[in-house]
């Protein structure tokens, strides 16, 4: 039986002519063949074309980021380094403070290794994409750890200055500095003498100052008021402990302007001369102790004569 032949007929018309076309189905599928070969051969062509677009595109952005990065690099290593020139002076002052404070120098070594500091991540190094950058950014990190562990040295030495420096102040505090009465003379003194009612060698363990009966009496440092009360021969007595093993005692008074416990200040009021108990005349009769040994009021005179006007 024979095989039937389709034919496809294309017919344009006008208003002056209709055109036709005739094509067997052999044809009209080589035609579409060679279409579809010609497209994909040009959509083949025009996407390498435009994937060489991107791709320059793509390279000349990564360019402009490899050059700002790489000036931001730059720039980050330049402030690294006036950091530690800085840093190089706060070390230099740190020695000179921590002599001040009576603390001794950190070690060279300790210097150079620091306090603390980070662990330098491995995983973030970019040797791929930015293989150039791979030391740079390794050195700069390694610097970073390296300013970061003396500033927490600096830190610590700070603190333990801080803590020396508030301790002496606390310390200057309790020292008596100032004399106890403001003029007067200087009578009997620290050591051997002859006690003026029996005429018998004896070791006087304090200064008398010769002063007018109800002379204020001004504590000479901080403290604590320990003793307000008559003790036989040394009539109206006071004693203080000024802490840092600083006590002082007062004899002779003729009236108290404190009570026992009260916390005072150096330059306070706490009572009057006078010449009660064991005494030849008016006078305060002065005695230094630190850690219960005797000391020489003299050698804590250290201010001299104050004015006490402005404060009371």
């Amino acid at each position: 039986m024979p095989q039937k032949k389709h034919n496809f007929i294309f017919q344009a018309e006008s208003d002056r002519r209709v055109k036709q076309w005739h094509f067997s189905l052999e044809r009209l599928l080589v035609r579409i063949g060679v279409l579809v070969v010609i497209a994909s051969a040009a959509l083949y062509f025009s996407a390498d074309w435009l994937t060489g677009i991107l791709y320059n595109t793509k390279l000349t952005e990564m360019q402009r980021n490899y050059s700002d990065l790489s000036s931001t690099v730059v720039n980050l290593h330049n402030r690294v380094e006036t950091l530690n020139s800085q840093m190089s002076l706060i070390e230099e002052k740190d020695k000179a403070v921590r002599t001040y404070a009576d603390l001794p120098e950190i070690d060279e070594s300790v210097r150079e290794l620091g306090i603390g500091g980070f662990v330098v991540n491995e995983n973030a190094k970019i040797d791929n994409l930015l293989p150039n950058f791979t030391s740079t950014i390794t050195s700069l990190e390694m610097d970073i750890d390296a300013l970061t562990r003396k500033v927490k040295l600096e830190l610590s030495s700070y603190e333990d200055i801080y803590d020396k420096v508030q301790e002496n102040s606390d310390r200057i505090k309790s020292i008596p500095t100032i004399r106890p009465v403001n003029g007067g003379y200087l009578n009997a003194g620290f050591g051997y003498r002859i006690d003026p009612f029996d005429r018998v060698n004896r070791f006087h363990y304090g200064q008398d100052i010769t002063v007018n009966n109800g002379t204020p009496i001004y504590a000479p440092a901080d403290g604590v008021v320990k003793i307000v009360r008559y003790m036989g021969g040394f009539g109206k007595s006071i004693m203080i402990d000024h802490g840092f093993g600083y006590a002082t005692f007062y004899a002779h008074l003729s009236k108290f302007n404190i009570e026992s416990g009260k916390r005072i200040k150096r330059g306070d009021i706490i009572g009057y001369s006078g010449n009660t108990g064991r005494s030849t005349g008016p006078h305060l009769h002065y005695e230094v102790h630190y850690y219960g040994k005797p000391q020489n009021p003299l050698d804590y005179f250290f201010s001299g004569y104050m004015d006490y006007s402005a404060k009371n």
